[in-house]
């Protein structure tokens, strides 16, 4: 652990799992996404009227951590309504693998919902506070351009794949 990690990533471990407190460093914006996502409530505090967030007390709110924006501004139902979302469009794509007829393409469909399942689970588990904070930006919500082009090719290369399924058939 010492000697593979850098200091800083044995810090954010440390406080993850608690073993070391530190709410003005490496705790920092944990515990401001926690706020942000808990005064949102049922309801949320509407459209740009977040404190937490439009008071920028949460940095890297639109990349890393935002899913504490949609918690404070959309509250509960909000955040609800987008990982409902979520589950919907990975069980279409499982629904896609499942009627692939080569092995590839069912494995690709797969590894990409897995792959979909994985940031979706970090990205929301750091800003809840269950994972620790490493970077991994929520599917088609995180600002970036990497990113965003990273998640549609891999949809599009799927759609290509289950496109080519048909024209065999024929």
């Amino acid at each position: 652990f010492t000697s593979v990690l850098k200091e800083h990533q044995q810090m954010r471990i440390k406080v993850s799992l608690g073993i070391e407190d530190d709410p003005q460093g490496a705790g920092y914006n944990v515990n401001q996404s926690k706020i942000a996502v808990g005064s949102g409530g049922m309801w949320g505090k509407g459209f740009l009227n977040g404190t937490q967030t439009k008071l920028k007390y949460v940095p890297e709110q639109h990349t890393d951590f935002i899913f504490c924006t949609i918690g404070e501004e959309e509250g509960f139902v909000g955040s609800t309504t987008v990982l409902v979302l979520f589950v919907i469009l990975i069980l279409r794509i499982l629904a896609l693998a499942e009627r692939q007829p080569t092995v590839f393409g069912r494995v690709y469909a797969y590894c990409v919902a897995s792959y979909l399942i994985f940031h979706i689970a970090i990205n929301i588990g750091m800003v809840i506070g269950l994972c620790p904070v490493i970077g991994i930006p929520l599917p088609f919500f995180s600002y970036g351009g990497s990113s965003l082009w990273g998640f549609t090719f891999l949809l599009f290369i799927l759609l290509r794949i289950d496109a080519s399924r048909r024209e065999r058939s024929f």
